[in-house]
């Protein structure tokens, strides 16, 4: 079984003001501009958000084309369609054909989100819009001596997460105390990367360090008669968390535009026509109701559209 060890560290920059304005900093994590390296992954950001009570973070605004997780690092948010969102808590969203999201979210607090924005596969680019809330006190849990694992997508060890994918891939949240030693198996065909919450971790056969507000990307794998990799991460002095992401490259070129992805201009186009004339079904539509036949219906106009 290879080693996965780090290629390439990438230490973030100080938080910077955000899209709600004061009381919203955020970190680029991961940025959109090279996607060809990061693929599947398209962004990863950092949002801190300490706003006064009742303040509402942002308004309502569309998505389409790509997945959206968003993981609650720290705090509670409320949202009138998907509910109070806890410390540990994830919405994984299918954008898909088109959505319009975040109609209420107000932070009950200080709060720290990540929200990952995750291609999708050429047939499912345009599926009907979907979110699954997923409750931390739901989450498998991979327990050794001085590792706690929360498994919210793929498989870590003996434990598997039933999150629904398109994309295979593989979400952690590890925390490790010091000199504590976690081993992740991954397919040699995923790519991936940790990035370092808080404390500091050595990862792989050569102990690359990452501290916290780093990045480290997954190397190759080092042969090519196995098909799958370990990734060895050992926690620091002071212990560590840190989150591992990975999955499976589409090898598929995204085009991405403000609130929408897809694989020509065409497609920016007509997701923003669809936009514009008011045809996205909405997020509390979705949390309503369990038919889906509306958005399915969406689905299959945009998809017959697209071209």
């Amino acid at each position: 079984m290879s080693d996965r060890g780090i290629e390439r560290v990438v230490t973030t920059a100080p938080p910077s003001p955000g899209f709600i304005g004061e009381g919203h900093t955020a970190v680029a994590v991961v940025e959109p501009n090279d996607f060809a390296r990061s693929d599947p992954f398209i962004l990863l950001m950092d949002d801190r958000i300490d706003l006064e009570p009742g303040r509402q973070a942002g308004g309502a605004h569309p998505h389409g084309g790509f997945e959206t997780v968003t993981f609650v690092v720290e705090g509670e948010l409320r949202d009138r369609d998907e509910g109070i969102l806890k410390t540990g808590d994830v919405v994984w969203m299918t954008a898909g054909s088109g959505v319009i999201h975040n109609e209420n979210v107000v932070p009950l607090g200080k709060s720290r989100i990540l929200q990952l924005w995750l291609t999708l596969t050429r047939s499912a680019r345009w599926s009907a819009p979907r979110f699954e809330h997923i409750a931390r006190d739901a989450v498998p849990v991979r327990q050794e001596p001085g590792v706690e694992a929360r498994v919210y997508s793929g498989s870590s060890g003996a434990v598997r997460a039933l999150t629904h994918n398109y994309v295979p891939v593989t979400l952690v949240d590890i925390r490790l105390q010091p000199g504590a030693q976690f081993d992740q198996e991954l397919p040699d065909s995923y790519n991936g990367f940790l990035y370092v919450l808080d404390g500091a971790v050595s990862v792989g056969a050569d102990r690359t360090r990452l501290t916290a507000g780093q990045v480290g990307w997954l190397a190759e794998p080092e042969s090519e008669t196995s098909s799958l990799g370990t990734v060895r991460i050992t926690g620091g002095d002071d212990g560590a968390r840190v989150v591992l992401s990975a999955g499976e490259g589409q090898q598929v070129p995204i085009v991405q535009h403000g609130p929408f992805v897809g694989e020509s201009r065409a497609d920016i186009v007509r997701l923003s026509e669809l936009y514009m004339k008011g045809k996205m079904p909405r997020i509390s539509e979705l949390a309503r109701t369990s038919s889906t036949g509306a958005a399915n219906e969406m689905a299959e106009a945009a998809s017959g559209n697209r071209n």
